[in-house]
């Protein structure tokens, strides 16, 4: 496995360019299986997760090419598809893999989904996918690890539509909403979806509907109204930049020091994590398509909880406790979202951080300098957390399996030495 050297202490300055959101590719290409007619994505990032989801669409006999003058460039043209089947193997490590489900139920009518590795029915939100499509019309037995859902056929004997409906999750959760978006716009009637996540991804992914001929309203609040069509068409879309790399890059500087400016970030994407930057004492400064971020010295620690969109993410919490790590000050972090979310604390305090763990409750006291030690990657925020504990450790910080690095940042460690990182890539 691949591992990445840092060797702290250097500032950060100059410029970096922000990629396109992988919470915005992965979905919109599935979306690209709701007509026959090409589509075409601008603005992929180049992540293992794009790669596996171009696998698993290719399996089904779609189409789906880069283009070799412009790597960006994606086109995917499902006009083929021949078999609507997700299979584990191709989504044991990817849990976007869902989204193929309301799509492939809305054009075919039937559809077998892999369960996500694992994950479990029951409380995790694969059971809100579930509910939601079933109010629709669907049949979805689950067995054997997979989701096996089809349409009954009308009276005719023709096939069947799913029904637009009234949709309201027991929780806010963004890949239910991003399936019921994408199954509605092609079901019988108007679907109402309440308790919608907000997330800029979601208005990227209506916005590309949009394009395609659908008709949605609300995107980006908690209600949102989609009046379904009989089909759509393609349409060329460009992917919204990855507000949680920008956010990543603002906390690296933020916590070794710097004048960077970051091409493409978006600051009305990022309000919660800015807001809690200016307050621990960084100059953050919005500007027409960049946002530009001064630190010097420790900062103060912050203390915030995660929640929803528009508040703190989930995928910032990591990063930011790195930055609270070398700050002045005791800070308490509170993780309302996901159960198993502060994996990377060992690690962080195998380079020297004082935190203490109670629940869902991390409190950390902030300490002067870090130093560097041998880490291991335990999904993709904490890698990248490990990463900016390693850029402001004395000495050499080795970070091991960095695949999870891979699968959700383009070419961080290049991007990084572009600012002056001392950083490289250890090949196995």
């Amino acid at each position: 496995m691949d591992k990445l050297l840092i060797k702290g202490g250097k500032s950060l300055s100059g410029t970096v360019t922000i990629s396109g959101a992988k919470n915005a590719a992965l979905p919109e290409l599935c979306a690209a299986l709701l007509t026959d007619e090409p589509v075409t994505l601008e603005n992929v990032p180049q992540l293992q997760d794009v790669v596996t989801m171009l696998k698993l669409v290719r399996n089904m006999g779609v189409s789906a090419e880069r283009s070799l003058s412009q790597p960006g460039t994606v086109t995917v043209n499902a006009a083929g598809l021949s078999s609507p089947e997700a299979p584990y193997e191709l989504v044991k490590t990817m849990r976007a893999s869902v989204l193929a489900l309301g799509p492939l139920l809305a054009r075919f009518g039937e559809a077998t989904v892999s369960l996500p590795g694992g994950c479990a029915i029951g409380s995790r939100p694969v059971e809100q996918h579930i509910k939601g499509l079933q109010a629709m019309g669907a049949e979805i037995l689950v067995e054997h690890g997979y989701m096996i859902a089809k349409i009954p056929a009308k009276a005719n004997g023709e096939r069947g539509r799913l029904k637009g409906c009234h949709i309201t999750t027991d929780m806010v959760t963004v890949t239910g909403t991003e399936n019921f978006l994408m199954a509605a716009t092609l079901a019988e009637g108007e679907t109402i979806l309440e308790n919608a996540a907000q997330e800029p991804e979601i208005v990227d992914l209506a916005d590309m509907l949009i394009r395609m001929g659908a008709h949605i309203e609300g995107q980006g609040t908690r209600r949102i109204r989609i009046q379904g069509v009989e089909r759509l068409h393609g349409c060329t879309h460009r992917v919204v930049a990855d507000r949680i790399e920008a956010g990543t890059f603002l906390c690296a500087v933020a916590a070794a020091g710097g004048d960077v400016t970051l091409l493409h970030a978006r600051c009305d994407h990022l309000d919660a994590v800015i807001e809690k930057l200016r307050e621990a004492g960084a100059v953050v400064t919005p500007g027409e398509g960049f946002v530009r971020i001064q630190a010097q010295g420790r900062l103060k620690a912050q203390s915030f909880r995660t929640t929803e969109y528009p508040g703190f993410p989930t995928d910032m919490q990591a990063q930011f406790m790195a930055l609270n790590a070398v700050s002045h000050g005791t800070s308490t972090v509170l993780e309302t979202i996901f159960e198993n979310r502060f994996m990377h604390v060992n690690e962080m305090v195998r380079l020297g951080a004082k935190i203490q763990i109670e629940g869902k409750v991390a409190v950390m006291e902030g300490v002067e300098r870090l130093s560097g030690a041998t880490v291991m990657a335990t999904d993709l925020r904490a890698s990248a957390s490990l990463v900016i504990a390693g850029l402001v450790a004395d000495g050499e910080t080795l970070v091991d399996r960095i695949y999870h690095l891979d699968r959700g940042y383009d070419q961080m460690e290049a991007k990084l030495r572009g600012m002056g990182a001392e950083i490289e890539r250890v090949r196995s």
